[in-house]
């Protein structure tokens, strides 16, 4: 019924992986969408909230809550910044920078067990695809 549609197919692949990646996750205690904001964050630390929003190409209020819950867990702080007082920075803590190394090599693990499952040459292809599919809409 649905088998040329983009939506269904597009959303229907995103809950199965989103399962893959929140049990990988929740040994974090993070959802995959915080887990790649405090990423984004560890690899650019000082980043502002419009660079995560933009990276990660979500909506400015959503990075903001992720931001926000991952501040009550103690995993990212806000620092104002130094030349202009409006804005706010964003640092991992000690806890955060803990999982550096911890949360990428998981990232790794599950991506790679799923191009294992899927097969390298159409994982490849999918996500080459899904990207330049988002560039045009985009």
């Amino acid at each position: 019924m649905f088998d040329h549609c983009l939506y269904f197919n597009s959303a229907a692949l995103a809950r199965v992986v989103e399962r893959e990646w929140a049990t990988v996750y929740a040994q974090f205690d993070l959802t995959p969408p915080q887990g790649f904001v405090l990423r984004v964050i560890l690899a650019s630390p000082g980043c502002l909230g419009s660079q995560v929003a933009d990276t990660l190409g979500i909506a400015r209020p959503t990075a903001t809550r992720l931001v926000e819950s991952l501040c009550q867990k103690q995993r990212v702080e806000r620092r104002q910044g130094e030349s202009d007082g409006r804005e706010w920075r964003l640092y991992p803590t000690r806890s955060g920078k803990a999982l550096d190394r911890p949360i990428n090599q998981a990232s790794a693990d599950i991506a790679q067990k799923l191009r294992a499952r899927i097969g390298a040459e159409l994982f490849e292809s999918t996500i080459t695809g899904m990207r330049k599919i988002r560039k045009i809409i985009v």
